[in-house]
């Protein structure tokens, strides 16, 4: 929804200071308000809440000087008025981005501190807390005691270095000269555990500072790729939402931590190993279960604009897809992806391109099994050729010597020539056959056959050790596509999109506005895992782009996000439905202008739904309609009217939701007990009839209407007190017409409003 800068909130002197901030010191406040301002995403979402009343410092360009607004919040703390009860309504998800984003500027300040001086001033309990974090996972052999106190080494403070790479940190801790390679590792993966635990616990805080409430608060950097300086560090936090390039964040690249192995290879008939990062990273997470939400927020800070960020979620075998776009740090469902390297195309290449040609190479019409089975045949015909000519050949050894008493044509040729040259004399020697000839082509025969039998033999040897090496390259290539098709997975989600709100088919969303993924409540805690896959430059290649992301996983209570939430328990008189007070006061002033100003704005939808709920049930954290109700005639023995497992049930909430469009919703909830109200109208008291509407129904029906026709009262007063009369007069001539359309539900049919 398009955000309005219509007003200037000018609250009452308590107002504002009940709302500020008193748990964050005057520098982390002002550098929030910094980020916020800077973040498109986090300024169009709660950025009024962060209430500067002092001066405008510009530069020359006309552009907001937040460096030197710093200093004077820092200076004059007042200047600087944050609105935690109206940021708490806001995106979850966002809330902890913005703390999570504080939360690594502190241990950047800190760890950078650590390595310039050893009196670290104001930071000292800060590393203090993240040295404890480090310890726990430290290997002894790089620890020593000093007063008493365990601490890392000296040279450890190099290594912990945030604007590391982790090919700076795998030659750094090399020269700690460690007794292990597992030492190496253990000692990295201390560090990742010190980093992530730090910064999950500060952002914690700091989220819980702005108001965001959460029971699950798992907070979690992580890293893929090969570890090298590449495009993916270069772009990290440099460009914002809408692509420009944005410096107004830390340089962070050792903050964000890879899954690290041991990799074994053969080196000169010795075995070397290395600490290698994996090219993609599995976090498991547990949904929150208690009827509540799931909540997912995904911040991405390094990437490469040509090859495509992708996340995969998985839970119960489907699979949910999110991949970044090329020129922002946004994740959607839409693979659409142009002039770049997706993790799909590598999967396709290898399928559809270099598996398909080597099985067409192997087994194919003109592949190595044919060009096998044709050289076999023929060697096995020339074996056949080879036995009947050596028959052939013996049989002529056998033969006998024999003379013809014919003269042979050389006889008779010899005779002639005599003749003619009056010589007298010529070769008459008697023709006798010995074979000798046929003997001698049979043996040349036979020497040629053999020489291509073992043609043929060499051939299919040849075409055996061929197809072998692509047997077994296809099989790298298929275990390959194997562990690619398991980390995009094979059931994929199906979903629909309105207004970038995409919407999968077990009723999982995803909202593009605030990069959040929300798993529906549940009553049960179920596993779910999420992967972020950095891409390779090829199918076999080692070296793949890093991509760095903040993942936020927490549990979110039902309508936490309302703009106006107005929960009434037990405000009514036994089987009445007159207030009696008024709905709203000075504390709901910020939330009305809001949806003042959302009102003002046409273009925004803008529709109501009113409902009497009939009997209620606690579901453990909400009381919802009963379908299966069994009404009492009286309260059980032992159990007053004033018990709080029946109170929460006699409930009423007023919700104005606040998004791509602006929703009131009004309900009503009775306890199970059977109501005695009388119903005087025909057109009610017919309906209970026909429809079989218990009294309890039509009790929270009266209600509903009741509260529908008091909010009608009190917007149209209040929308005068805050704004000029053109203003109300819109405001209250959309909230009235609404108004006029309402019916308020009840069981399986509806009446009208006019009829309460």
């Amino acid at each position: 929804m398009k955000t309005l800068y219509l007003l200037i909130f000018t609250l009452s002197s308590a107002l504002t200071n009940g709302q500020i901030n008193e748990d964050l010191n005057p520098e982390e406040r002002a550098y929030l308000y910094h980020i916020v301002k800077k973040s498109p995403i986090l300024n169009n979402n709660f950025g009024r809440y962060f209430d500067y009343q002092g001066p405008e410092v510009l530069f020359p360009n006309k552009k907001v000087n937040f460096d030197s607004i710093e200093i004077l919040i820092i200076n004059k703390p007042d200047l600087l008025v944050i609105r935690k009860e109206e940021i708490a309504k806001s995106s979850k998800g966002l809330i902890a981005e913005a703390a999570n984003k504080m939360a690594i500027w502190e241990l950047n300040k800190v760890l950078l501190e650590k390595r310039s001086s050893n009196d670290l001033k104001q930071y000292a309990n800060e590393y203090e807390a993240y040295e404890k974090f480090l310890l726990e996972k430290l290997p002894s052999s790089i620890t020593q005691t000093i007063d008493d106190k365990l601490h890392p080494i000296a040279k450890m403070e190099n290594l912990m270095n945030p604007s590391l790479t982790l090919d700076d940190k795998k030659m750094l801790i090399q020269s700690l000269r460690l007794p292990t390679k597992s030492d190496e590792l253990i000692t990295l993966n201390a560090i990742n555990h010190a980093i992530n635990t730090y910064v999950s616990k500060r952002a914690f805080e700091i989220f819980r500072a702005l108001g965001g409430r959460a029971t699950q608060f798992d907070n979690v950097l992580v890293a893929a790729g090969d570890g090298s300086s590449t495009t993916g560090i270069l772009e990290e936090r440099e460009k914002d939402e809408r692509g420009r390039w944005n410096k107004g964040l830390p340089k962070a690249v050792g903050l964000f931590p890879y899954q690290l192995i041991i990799e074994k290879t053969e080196v000169k008939r010795k075995t070397k190993e290395e600490i290698e990062p994996m090219r993609y990273s599995i976090n498991d997470f547990k949904t929150a279960g208690n009827n509540r939400e799931t909540n997912l927020h995904f911040d991405v800070w390094g990437y490469n604009s040509e090859k495509q960020t992708t996340v995969v979620i998985e839970k119960n075998g489907l699979n949910y897809h999110l991949f970044g776009s090329k020129d922002t740090r946004f994740l959607s469902p839409d693979s659409t992806f142009s002039d770049g390297t997706t993790f799909q195309s590598i999967i396709n290449d290898l399928e559809h391109n270099k598996i398909a040609k080597l099985n067409e190479m192997i087994y194919g019409k003109k592949g190595f099994d044919h060009w096998i089975e044709y050289n076999n045949k023929k060697k096995d015909n020339t074996e056949l050729k080879i036995e009947k000519r050596e028959k052939d050949y013996s049989d002529l050894g056998y033969s006998p010597i024999t003379t013809s008493k014919k003269s042979s044509r050389r006889v008779k040729k010899s005779k002639r020539k005599a003749i003619k040259n009056k010589s007298g004399s010529f070769d008459g020697t008697p023709t006798t056959s010995s074979s000798r000839k046929e003997r001698k082509k049979l043996q040349n025969t036979i020497v040629g056959l053999y020489n291509l039998f073992e043609m043929y033999k060499r051939k299919i040897k040849e075409l055996e050790a061929q197809k072998a090496e692509a047997i077994d390259l296809m099989a790298v290539y298929q275990r390959k596509l194997d562990i690619y098709q398991q980390l995009m997975g094979t059931r994929w989600a199906s979903f629909e999109e309105k207004e970038g709100m995409y919407l999968f088919e077990d009723s999982t969303s995803f909202d593009i506005l605030t990069q959040e993924f929300k798993f529906p409540a549940t009553d049960s805690v179920q596993d779910f895992e999420v992967r972020l896959i950095a891409i390779p430059e090829s199918c076999l290649s080692k070296s793949a782009d890093e991509v760095m992301i903040h993942i936020n996983v927490m549990d979110a209570a039902p309508n936490y996000n309302a703009r106006i939430n107005l929960e009434l328990t037990d405000v009514f008189a036994s089987d009445k439905w007159e207030l009696p007070n008024a709905l709203f006061s000075q504390k709901d002033s910020v939330a009305l202008r809001v949806f003042f100003e959302g009102m003002l704005d046409k273009k925004v939808p803008f529709s109501i739904v009113a409902r009497g709920e009939g009997v209620g049930k606690w579901n453990g954290i909400q009381t919802v309609k009963d379908h299966q109700a069994k009404e009492l005639s009286h309260y059980p023995k032992g159990k007053l009217k004033s018990d709080s497992s029946f109170v929460r049930l006699r409930k009423s909430e007023v919700l104005i939701h606040m998004n791509r469009d602006i929703q009131l919703e009004v309900n009503s909830y009775t306890d199970p007990v059977i109501s005695n109200i009388n119903v005087k109208n025909q057109t009610i008291s017919s309906g209970m009839t026909k429809f079989k509407i218990s009294k309890n129904d039509i009790l929270s029906a009266y209600r509903t209407a009741n509260l529908l026709k008091t909010l009608k009262t009190e917007i149209n007063v209040l929308a005068g007190k805050y704004l000029n009369r053109e203003q109300a007069s819109i405001v209250i001539d959309r909230f009235n017409k609404e108004i006029a359309k309402v019916k308020v539900s009840v069981g399986i049919t509806s009446f009208k409003l006019s009829e309460f």
